[in-house]
């Protein structure tokens, strides 16, 4: 009993069955989608992460620049009492207790802004900066550079890289 050519090539045929094989491409197929889409949510949660991480961050730094800020509008209303206390200090005093006791409190004023980051800018001798400097007058003077700041009127003070107040100056040989 011996097949014939034409009977092995049938048996061959109906061994290779297309359902077997359509089957097994699908299930290719589907591990493959699960694969793509594992890669997508993984992918997703990198990009969750990192959008977490930069909203923390900006969060942290909003926080900061709020309480810079805050601060910033109290010491402006602390400023003119300084300026008040300091032209008191100038003033000639008979009774050096009296004078003791304000050195004392202008001293304890001038410690919690430093605690408390305020700076005061330099001004006097220094080249004029309108970030930082108001002229408030012009002069000729042969003493002092070109736009040299001769005369400091009021103060100007800073926290941080913010500037409270500029320092109202007259400047020579703009």
């Amino acid at each position: 009993m011996s097949k014939s050519k034409k009977d092995q090539v049938a048996d061959e045929v109906k061994n290779d069955d297309p359902v077997e094989s359509t089957t097994e491409v699908v299930e290719l197929s589907e591990v493959d989608i699960l694969k793509a889409q594992n890669a997508e949510l993984n992918e997703n949660l990198l990009r969750n992460f990192a959008e977490f991480d930069n909203f923390k961050k900006r969060t942290i730094k909003e926080k900061e620049d709020m309480m810079i800020y805050s601060k910033a509008l109290c010491l402006k209303d602390i400023l003119p009492v300084i300026d008040n206390f300091e032209r008191a200090l100038a003033i000639e005093s008979k009774d050096e207790d009296y004078k003791k006791g304000m050195e004392m409190i202008f001293t304890q004023m001038s410690e919690t802004l430093t605690k408390l980051g305020v700076q005061e800018i330099e001004s006097l001798n220094q080249t004029f900066n309108p970030d930082f400097h108001d002229a408030i007058n012009q002069v000729e003077d042969e003493n002092f550079g070109e736009n040299t700041i001769c005369q400091v009127f009021q103060k100007g003070y800073k926290i941080g890289e913010r500037v409270l107040r500029h320092a109202m100056v007259v400047v020579a040989n703009p």
